[in-house]
């Protein structure tokens, strides 16, 4: 997730793809965007933010303000390959397909949190997001990919 942060995008950006998908996002959010992660997500999502000139809060459940958007920092398993932060671990394949599939289809009931624990992925403001979607809404995947052995995804929900 740190990759994001503007200090990593030299002359070669690592994650360029990422980056763009996710600043592509933030931009779509609107002028009002609460920020829902641990407080690494948190560095980064404020960093997306103020790189695409939206304006933030601090996150305060269950609603955002009159007109505001949530935007949720985290990411899947780190343990996707042997260069991965976490190195290979096979369990983080399953893992992450049961994480989208959720994520997905607001799946409020996914409850694998524990196996992500140990697979080094960053739960939390998943966690929130899932308990805040109402069941069923759908999400358009704009970024799906895992970059350094790290699966991430840029996906967008809209309720009312």
């Amino acid at each position: 997730m740190l990759a994001l942060l503007p200090s990593y995008a030299g002359l070669s950006d690592p994650v360029l793809d990422l980056r763009l998908a996710c600043l592509d996002a933030v931009s779509w959010l609107g002028s009002d965007v609460v920020v829902v992660g641990d407080p690494q997500g948190c560095r980064v999502g404020h960093s997306l933010l103020s790189a695409a000139g939206v304006s933030r809060r601090d996150f305060v459940p269950p609603q955002p303000p009159e007109g505001g958007s949530y935007l949720v920092v985290g990411n899947g398993s780190a343990r996707r390959s042997e260069k991965a932060p976490g190195h290979l671990d096979e369990r983080s394949f399953a893992f992450d397909d049961g994480l989208r599939a959720a994520l997905a289809s607001s799946d409020a009931g996914w409850s694998d949190f524990a196996l992500g624990d140990d697979l080094l992925a960053s739960l939390d403001g998943i966690r929130e997001l899932l308990g805040l979607l109402p069941a069923g809404t759908p999400a358009q995947v704009d970024y799906d990919d895992d970059p350094f052995g790290v699966r991430y995804w840029v996906m967008r929900w809209e309720w009312s």
